[in-house]
């Protein structure tokens, strides 16, 4: 196997024995194997699209299927088998619609061409091809390509979450065959590619946009909101993850059935949402980032479900509690299914959790957020009037993920040392790192201004492009806002690349800059946009504030 594309790559240049996020190589390359059927199926749906053919089924496919090959999201090589097929069978029916309509495909990459009927004949014919990261061999030209992957897979989560609320774009699924198709187009030079990547950045803030719409429409804006970090005495579900359509149908589903439900990680956000707050039994978050699951699943006591990535392989003596649903999957765990019209049914669930022992408190207390673009719209001329008479001197961007690396201390380090006049904008698990700690406020205003989940990043945009406004400034860059960012996966890639869409240069990218940046397409990034890495906390507070 090879694999680079998460912040934790090991030796800092890729996977080769086995994931250090925990999957094997045989999940490694049907993962690589889904990704080239889906860029072989792209070239036969970009045709499609040109003669009006319908691809509802086909971006439903790719959508899921990319959200499946995020680091961990799913592990089970089962459903990776299932989902292969299902996509060669897609392939081979919009090839018979285009014959009718006249059309055939010469000339085709060989992801476009071979078939499978059973496990041992896919395997074979994978053998007779090569996927996978390394079949480009030119290093820069690999780069862009999975730089261009990446952000699509990331791309590809938010556009799902959107879906599932009933919001959709199909110029983003448009973008996305042919974004998958061009890594396949050995023809295209490395500046077209840069072009390419550029324009994912594009249609990165446009799926953020329009999930923003899906979530904001369904359950208002967000508040600033006080969330409970403590337990109560009954039995409850821990829900994690990034769907908030699948916690609505949860929550409704435990109404008045004596379970409780919390958050873990990422879905501490959905306590900001006014729609949510009517449900009595939706008690608190628990617990922190993704990567402290293990300990912090084994002290809940209740069952757990996954509705996106963040897994890490449950120990065996509470992988009997781990539900998934969606994307996600890991084998021996349930997997939930949804039906025909996206409602799933979790009475097992709640049942298996009215079984088991009430959660055993780990901290108590509480933490604030709920400062997306709305709400800090709503106390715009505070801060405005704060920035004015010098009481906020900087914002600092501390958005993105969090992850195991004790070098992440870094990031709680850097938030305990910056002067007392700045303030942190923050959105995705990065924010574990201080969101307990009692930075205290400005006038009111806390220091840490929590706007969300990863895909809320796009509400700190929104912000600079009003204070941008407001200020009258012609640059953006010229706001005191610095970005000083953690990064762990794909979903980081493309609010990284929808933050160098929207010209916002001089970030700084940590613990590790990724991997799958050659050299040269590194050198482009710094050269042009300014991006790099962090040194030490003292340094770079001060290389910040200059």
């Amino acid at each position: 196997m090879f694999c680079y594309q998460c912040q934790e790559a090991a030796k800092g240049t890729g996977c080769t024995l086995a994931g250090v996020c925990g999957k094997k190589p045989e999940l490694a390359n049907l993962q690589d194997l889904l990704i080239y059927t889906m860029k072989g199926l792209s070239i036969f749906a970009n045709e499609a699209r040109k003669v009006e053919i319908d691809l509802n089924q086909v971006d439903e496919f790719i959508v899921n299927g990319l959200f499946m090959t995020i680091t961990n999201a799913n592990f089970d090589e089962n459903a990776f088998y299932q989902t292969i097929r299902e996509g060669l069978i897609l392939r081979e029916g919009l090839k018979t619609k285009l014959e009718e309509k006249g059309i055939v495909l010469e000339n085709l990459h060989d992801s476009a061409t071979w078939t499978a009927d059973s496990n041992s004949k896919m395997e074979a014919k994978a053998d007779s091809v090569v996927v996978g990261v390394l079949a480009t061999e030119n290093e820069d030209v690999r780069s862009l390509r999975e730089l261009i992957t990446y952000g699509v897979k990331g791309m590809a989560a938010y556009a799902h979450h959107a879906y599932n609320l009933g919001k959709e774009n199909n110029e983003i699924y448009a973008f996305i065959t042919k974004a998958l198709a061009a890594t396949l187009d050995d023809t295209l030079s490395a500046d077209e590619l840069v072009a390419l990547t550029l324009e994912t950045g594009k249609y990165g803030v446009d799926t953020m946009a329009l999930l923003d719409e899906a979530n904001t429409s369904t359950y208002g804006n967000p508040e600033i909101t006080e969330v409970n970090i403590g337990v109560r005495n009954n039995p409850a579900i821990l829900i994690s993850g990034h769907d908030l359509s699948d916690l609505e149908q949860l929550l409704e589903q435990t109404k008045g059935t004596g379970v409780d439900v919390y958050t873990h990680s990422e879905m501490l956000p959905a306590h900001y949402y006014p729609a949510f707050k009517k449900y009595d039994n939706f008690v608190g978050n628990y617990g922190n980032a993704w990567w402290k699951q293990k300990e912090e699943f084994e002290s809940f006591n209740g069952p757990v479900l996954f509705t996106t990535n963040c897994i890490v392989p449950p120990k065996a003596n509470h992988m009997d509690r781990i539900y998934t649903t969606g994307a996600s999957g890991f084998p021996g765990c349930k997997h939930i299914e949804a039906d025909e019209n996206g409602k799933k049914d979790f009475s097992e669930i709640i049942e298996h959790a009215k079984k088991l022992d009430s959660p055993t408190e780990i901290e108590t207390g509480s933490i604030v957020g709920g400062f997306a673009h709305a709400q800090v719209f709503a106390l715009a001329d505070k801060v405005v009037e704060a920035v004015k008479s010098g009481a906020i001197k900087k914002f600092f961007v501390m958005a993105g993920c969090d992850g195991r690396m004790k070098s992440r201390d870094y990031y709680t380090d850097f938030a305990k040392q910056l002067p007392d006049d700045t303030v942190i904008l923050t959105a995705g698990c990065a924010k574990y790192k201080y969101n307990k700690l009692p930075l205290g406020d400005i006038g009111g205003i806390p220091r840490v201004l929590d706007a969300g989940q990863c895909n809320d990043s796009y509400s700190l945009a929104v912000i600079a492009l009003k204070l941008k406004e407001v200020f009258e400034l012609n640059d953006i860059n010229e706001l005191p806002i610095a970005y000083n960012i953690a990064w762990y996966e794909q979903k980081a890639v493309i609010v990284l690349l929808a933050l160098l869409h929207l010209g916002v240069k001089n970030i700084h990218l940590g613990p590790t800059l990724p991997a799958f940046l050659s050299p040269n397409v590194a050198k482009v990034l710094v050269e042009t946009f300014g991006i790099g890495g962090i040194t030490n906390v003292e340094d770079d507070i001060k290389m910040f504030l200059q």
